[in-house]
C-alpha cells in the first residue's frame, strides 16, 4: 500500500488551484478549505469577509512514490503570483494569501528550499509564508470539485480555464 502525505497550499481562489491539482499525477486527493485564522469551523461568508483571518487552501494528498513534495511546490509556485500581497488578480484579502501549511519539519525543509528556488525567477520579493499547520477546515460541500461541477460559470471560465491552460502548457 502507498504511503500518501498531504500538503496545505493557499495560492488564491481555492477554486483555481483545487482545479489544477487535481490534474496533477500522483495527486490522490485535492479538498478545498480554510486554514491560518483564529475562528473554529469558519463558514465560506466568516473566511470570504475577512473576519475569520483564515486563507482560503487546499489541502493535497498526494503519492510520494509518483509526485515529490519539490515537484508539487513547483508546480505550486508557476499556477499563481508569490509575489503579490493578499491578492491574486481580481481576488484581494488576506484570504487569498500565498502560503505554504507544512504538517512535518522535512516538509518546512522543502518549502522554505522552494521558495529560495522560486525567488530566483522573480524580480520582486517573494511574499509566500511558510507556516506549520495548526488545523485544516474542510470547505462546505458546494466548494468542493468547483470546476467540475461549475464548468460554464462566468468565474469558471474566465479566471480558472486559463489558469488551467497555463498548466497544461507548461507541466503536460
Amino acid at each position: 500500500m502507498a504511503q500518501i502525505e498531504s500538503i496545505v497550499l493557499g495560492g488564491g481562489c481555492f477554486w483555481c488551484t483545487e482545479a489544477i491539482f487535481q490534474e496533477v499525477k500522483g495527486v490522490i486527493k485535492v479538498t478545498s478549505g480554510y486554514a491560518g485564522g483564529m475562528m473554529a469551523n469558519p463558514l465560506y461568508e466568516h473566511v470570504a469577509s475577512g473576519v475569520s483571518g483564515h486563507a482560503e487552501v487546499i489541502k493535497v494528498d498526494f503519492d510520494p512514490a509518483q509526485i515529490n513534495l519539490e515537484k508539487l511546490l513547483e508546480i505550486f509556485f508557476a499556477v499563481h503570483d508569490p509575489t503579490s500581497l493578499n491578492r491574486q488578480g481580481y481576488d484581494a484579502g488576506e484570504q487569498y494569501r500565498s502560503v505554504i501549511f507544512w504538517l512535518t519539519e522535512e516538509q518546512k525543509e522543502v518549502a522554505e528550499r522552494a521558495v529560495r528556488t522560486a525567488s530566483r525567477q522573480y524580480t520582486e520579493p517573494i511574499v509566500t509564508e511558510v507556516k506549520p499547520l495548526h488545523k485544516f477546515y474542510p470547505a462546505e460541500v458546494e466548494h468542493q470539485n468547483y470546476f467540475k461541477n461549475n464548468p460554464g460559470k462566468p468565474y469558471c471560465s474566465v479566471v480558472i480555464a486559463p489558469k488551467l491552460r497555463k498548466f497544461r502548457e507548461q507541466f503536460k
